[in-house]
């Protein structure tokens, strides 16, 4: 399953689901986790399916290493995994830019006017420090104007799903007391933390109303989303980091 953000032109974009691969077993099938224990050639196979689908080859691709920082580059040619950052931002129209997740929110932003694209992995940890709003900043230092920037926020793991527990919660609360609107009591000791609306509130707040959600809940979403937290319910990560992601893609 795809999602496709109403705000972006469904050409230029995609959230793409676990389905359209060559994967098979617990990554089928269109895993894109190079980390994962998935035999290389179909992850390599299901990269060159998605960069098809934009008519456009693996080789365009700019795909970040992953962790959980804030941290964000400008992409000036394609890279494969070289640069360690969690968002991109460019104004090259030969470049794909893409992001992996797996119950994380995968966010996009696009200025079509000024030609700037701009995407992000913003898991909680990256969402508060702010990974979003530091590749709006950089797509802002280079010509993008607030007013015609877009943003969507493609399928992840929905409050209803999120547990968490109260040292989380008192992070947020650190952070700003209004935060506290974004948790709900589960039991004694769990919340349910809505990820979505966090980051659709700071997106507002930095000045940008145009902003579209899928409200697809990645955990609750088997055999549609890989779910990183839904694997791990099911003792299906054997190894770190041996789960499969989906992709989020965008372009000029």
């Amino acid at each position: 399953m795809v999602y496709f953000a109403t705000n972006i032109d469904r050409k230029k974009h995609c959230f793409f689901g676990s389905e359209g691969g060559v994967s098979t077993g617990k990554y089928a099938s269109l895993n894109t986790n190079l980390s994962s224990q998935d035999a290389r050639l179909n992850i390599e196979r299901n990269f060159e399916r998605i960069a098809a689908y934009f008519d456009m080859k693996k080789q365009q691709m700019f795909t970040l290493r992953q962790s959980v920082s804030a941290d964000v580059v400008w992409a000036d040619k394609p890279s494969w995994l070289s640069v360690a950052a969690d968002g991109v931002a460019t104004d090259n129209p030969n470049i794909l830019l893409g992001i992996k997740t797996a119950d994380c929110a995968p966010v996009l932003m696009a200025d079509y006017k000024h030609g700037i694209i701009g995407a992000a992995h913003a898991g909680w940890r990256g969402a508060y420090k702010g990974v979003v709003e530091n590749v709006l900043n950089l797509m802002l230092s280079h010509g993008a104007q607030k007013k015609d920037i877009t943003v969507a926020i493609g399928p992840c793991i929905q409050q209803a799903s999120f547990e968490v527990r109260e040292d989380m919660r008192q992070m947020f609360l650190a952070q700003s007391a209004e935060n506290a609107r974004y948790f709900t009591k589960h039991s004694d000791i769990i919340y349910n933390f809505n990820l979505q609306q966090y980051l659709i509130d700071k997106i507002h707040k930095f000045g940008i109303n145009n902003v579209d959600k899928s409200d697809i809940d990645t955990y609750a979403s088997e055999g549609l989303y890989f779910s990183y937290r839904r694997n791990t319910k099911l003792n299906l990560i054997e190894v770190p980091r041996d789960y499969p992601t989906q992709f989020s893609c965008i372009r000029l």
